[in-house]
């Protein structure tokens, strides 16, 4: 792996030198654009919208449109609006990692300890394990500034960006059902629906299906096979069916 940020944790006083790894990878096919007519691939240009002529990545840059003209920002200035956001993560409030509601969790991340920092990286993973809390900062990568979350996990440190207050959409606009009638026959039933089927999380039960049975069409697509469509018709459940339904689920 490649660390995508270097830079430290900022824990009191105490600067651990760390490297960010990324967490995950794709399970998609790798899918091309292509031409339905002579299945050329389909490619995108960086063009000049006044010339039509392609621009190279070396000579394009980034702006800001102020009273109708474009301020050219350059590596430089990101780096000067927030020097220490860019290498440190400061972590300046300790939670209960059940406190954060999921709505807030983004993109995982791997920290490693640099040469120095293992430690310093080692006493702040243990006390998190013992105090049972999760460390919340902020630090800048790519340009953007991001929230974060650094929580203990199979020893090691992860981290993850979290979303920031703002970015969370009202449910105001959403249709609101809390004052549908629910017979105690029904919650009853449904709670133990749940209890049959609890057990404890295992990630590895799970797998991209999805994935798999694209690149079984895709094999026989390449065979001259026609894959076999399968309909199916959901049929949502009336109000005046669910204490059936949930009967034949237990059963």
């Amino acid at each position: 792996m490649r660390a995508i940020w270097t830079g430290a944790i900022g824990f009191g006083l105490v600067n651990i030198p760390i490297k960010i790894y990324s967490a995950t990878q794709s399970s998609s096919l790798d899918l091309d654009m292509l031409d339905r007519k002579d299945q050329a691939n389909i490619k995108y240009k960086r063009v000049n919208e006044k010339t039509g002529k392609e621009v190279a990545w070396e000579n394009i840059v980034k702006g800001y449109m102020l009273k109708d003209k474009y301020v050219v920002l350059e590596d430089a200035d990101f780096e000067d609006a927030m020097p220490e956001k860019n290498k440190m993560i400061n972590l300046q409030s300790f939670v209960k990692i059940q406190e954060v509601d999921s709505v807030y969790f983004d993109t995982p991340y791997y920290l490693e300890p640099q040469k120095s920092g293992e430690k310093a990286y080692q006493l702040l993973l243990k006390a998190l394990e013992k105090s049972k809390t999760a460390g919340l900062g902020t630090f800048v990568m790519r340009n953007v500034e991001n929230l974060a979350i650094i929580k203990p996990s199979d020893n090691i440190l992860v981290l993850n960006k979290l979303r920031f207050e703002e970015e969370i959409r009202s449910t105001e606009d959403l249709k609101d059902s809390g004052s549908v009638k629910i017979k105690k026959e029904e919650m009853d039933m449904a709670m133990q629906l749940i209890k049959a089927n609890s057990r404890p999380f295992d990630i590895s039960a799970f797998k991209n299906e999805y994935s798999k049975e694209l690149l079984k069409i895709i094999q026989q697509k390449s065979k001259g096979k026609r894959a076999t469509i399968r309909k199916i018709n959901v049929e949502n459940t009336k109000a005046s069916d669910l204490l059936e339904k949930l009967k034949a689920s237990l059963a």
